[in-house]
């Protein structure tokens, strides 16, 4: 079995397939962690904490989707800024999991890094963090300038910057020069639940970035999230497909299996599209009413 490895597994191409290799194979799947800032993770499925019902339900649906990063809006979630109201951190602890602080309803750079600087004091010197920059309340779309001078403040300050930006591959390399340790364009707008718009600009993305690539934003349902993950995306962070699902706990196992389909089938190598051409499944040689050659 021959394996070209790089920052991301491109091609699995097998040479031999015996039992034992494949075991082998399956092994190396199952061993197949996502590395972000150093720290490896064995689920590729990152989720929110927001829009569930009660904190009860948050931990439900966390727990179920095996999920081991658990982003929360550090503007709308309480994780121990006020006192004598619930508590997350009492519901999904920090030592079981790695918590990542995020900038939801920042609309400037200011804003955000603020934001960060606070939960890094709230969570113990904490240095990943997700930054984020909104253009405008109706469509939550990233404000790339604002987006961009904040990073660059939040890198030199030591925080290590995963971002929310968009799908575009010159902004993403931007973000990358800067040393952000992983870009997350969007599918489609946060909450819209529209899938993957552009697969074209994110494989572009994925293509060319040597840190992880995570769609953020627009999953909707189990097959959105299975597509990224088969275009080679590292992972996919949701929350309101699951948190806005008729049922979320059993939505978050949808997603599990759904990133882990998407990855294996990603490592295992689809066949060909092929527009003008079909090709029959089984053997040709030896069928009724042909001439051996």
């Amino acid at each position: 079995m021959a394996i070209t490895m790089g920052h991301r597994l491109k091609t699995a191409v097998f040479l031999v397939t015996p039992p034992e290799q494949m075991i082998g194979w399956i092994e190396m799947t199952m061993s197949d962690p996502l590395v972000i800032a150093g720290k490896t993770y064995q689920s590729r499925l990152l989720v929110g904490t927001g829009k569930y019902k009660d904190f009860v339900e948050t931990q439900q649906a966390i727990e179920t989707s095996g999920a081991e990063i658990i982003t929360v809006a550090i503007r709308r979630t309480n994780i121990g800024q006020t006192a004598g109201e619930p508590n997350l951190l009492d519901y999904v602890p920090p030592n079981r999991y790695t918590m990542l602080p995020n900038t939801a309803g920042c609309y400037s750079a200011g804003e955000a890094v603020r934001t960060l600087r606070l939960a890094r004091e709230l969570l113990d010197d904490h240095k990943l963090v997700k930054l984020e920059v909104l253009g405008d309340p109706h469509t939550l779309f990233p404000n790339m300038p604002e987006t961009l001078a904040a990073a660059k403040t939040l890198v030199a300050e030591g925080f290590e910057v995963m971002v929310y930006c968009t799908d575009d591959p010159i902004q993403c390399r931007m973000l990358e020069d800067i040393g952000c340790v992983a870009v997350m364009p969007l599918a489609s707008l946060i909450g819209s639940g529209m899938g993957i718009l552009n697969p074209w600009n994110l494989k572009l993305i994925i293509d060319q970035a040597r840190v992880p690539v995570l769609v953020d934003a627009g999953v909707g349902t189990a097959s959105d999230a299975a597509i990224a993950m088969e275009l080679g995306c590292d992972g996919v962070l949701m929350n309101t497909a699951i948190a806005g699902a008729q049922h979320p706990v059993l939505m978050a196992s949808a997603m599990k299996k759904a990133v882990q389909a998407g990855r294996e089938a990603f490592l295992a190598g689809r066949v060909p599209r092929k527009t003008y051409q079909a090709a029959p499944s089984s053997p040709t040689s030896g069928m009724i009413g042909t001439t051996a050659g």
